[in-house]
């Protein structure tokens, strides 16, 4: 038979007010391997075993920033290196898109990596083995009693003035416990056959029931109501109609609700003549135009309409809005080249409002004119 292992020294306390007292003077003994056990948490335990602050703080701090910096990092890589392209008139590193993406990776990365720190690093898991679990000390302390634990490993362990130091602050029932062959045996949970086929077996049911659920039973009643709704997909056959088709072409002649049609597709000096920008260069339209300038324009035109592109030779650079040849055009001539587009550069018409096009070419006007001023612009 194996010698047994002294684990610690328990004694039982009868109200929280006695544990309280009781934490304190083991902690100004001098004990530091030493544990409180309650039914519930007593206020001010923690100041009375004059506990430090957890040190789980900081495995969540350190979590937390590798998520921050390698959601970063990916996507600086991805929009800066790897594929970079412009959208919406925004720049390569739209910084402020990305904070609620680095945000949400801080939060998942600092929440499952700090329980995962506390389960494994501070309880040791898969190992749920303990010395105290089963004993009558924790069942007492697990109901009504309150009890304090104090730890073989102490450097001022003494058994017998140990027991001696419970009994003088008013502890009862005061028991060693030891550890049982199985803990002392103890290697590595986690290498251990049973352990292995437990997570084994894990995977295969989890795997195979996200399996079948993704792949069968969405597929099945009552699940596949919303894929066979009665409904007609876009160019698909239908033969309701005689042409037996889904979509058919507008009637002609007619005008859609609110949508004037374009009077001079493919007319761009009629356009030019005819067509007058009707808004005024007030502020809110300059503004307007601003945005949608920065947002549609700027990727080909640049900021200022010189021509200088962001796009990194994935389209030839524009000639400059400042050529005298663009200044001289009307406003009907360039609102024609946005409704039809010019060369490589793509149409519209499609993308901005009536509204919207011709607070762009105010403020191109303005950007015009703050790069080829005047000398009574000055007086």
């Amino acid at each position: 038979m194996s010698e047994k292992i002294l684990h610690s020294i328990t004694a039982i306390f009868d109200t929280p007010d006695d544990i309280i007292h009781a934490a304190e003077k083991v902690s100004e003994k001098g004990y530091k391997d030493y544990d409180v056990n309650t039914p519930y948490p007593v206020h001010g335990m923690d100041h009375a075993m004059k506990l430090p602050p957890s040190k789980l703080g900081y495995f969540a701090l350190v979590f937390g920033l590798t998520g921050t910096f390698t959601a970063l990092a990916l996507m600086f890589w991805m929009s800066v290196i790897d594929y970079p392209q412009v959208i919406g008139g925004k720049p390569f590193f739209p910084f402020p898109a990305y904070v609620p993406v680095m945000f949400e990776v801080t939060v998942l990365s600092a929440s499952i990596a700090t329980v995962m720190s506390m389960l494994i690093v501070f309880f040791k898991f898969p190992n749920n083995k303990h010395p105290l679990h089963d004993s009558e000390y924790m069942k007492k302390v697990s109901v009504d009693k309150f009890g304090v634990s104090i730890e073989a490993k102490d450097k001022l362990f003494n058994e017998v003035d140990v027991k001696a130091f419970l009994a003088e602050i008013g502890g009862k029932e005061i028991t060693p416990v030891y550890y049982d062959n199985e803990e002392i045996n103890h290697k590595n949970v986690i290498l251990e056959p049973k352990f292995l086929g437990f997570l084994l077996v894990t995977f295969i049911i989890v795997s195979g029931a996200t399996y079948f659920t993704m792949n069968k039973l969405l597929f099945m009643t009552p699940f596949d109501w919303m894929m066979h709704q009665e409904k007609v997909i876009a160019q698909d056959d239908f033969s309701f109609y005689g042409e037996n088709r889904a979509m058919l072409t507008p009637v002609a002649g007619t005008v859609s609700r609110n949508n004037l049609p374009y009077l001079y597709i493919g007319k761009p000096e009629e356009a030019a003549v005819a067509m007058v920008n009707p808004l005024l260069p007030s502020k809110e339209n300059l503004k307007l135009g601003e945005e949608k300038y920065n947002t549609y324009c700027s990727p080909c035109h640049g900021y200022f309409g010189e021509g200088d592109s962001r796009l990194r030779g994935q389209f030839p650079n524009p000639p400059s809005l400042h050529s005298e040849k663009v200044r001289n055009w009307s406003d009907g001539r360039i609102y024609h080249v946005i409704m039809e587009g010019q060369n490589v550069m793509p149409s519209y018409s499609s993308l901005m409002t009536r509204e919207e096009r011709w607070a762009s070419i105010l403020y191109l006007r303005a950007l015009q004119r703050s790069l080829n001023a005047k000398e009574t612009d000055l007086q």
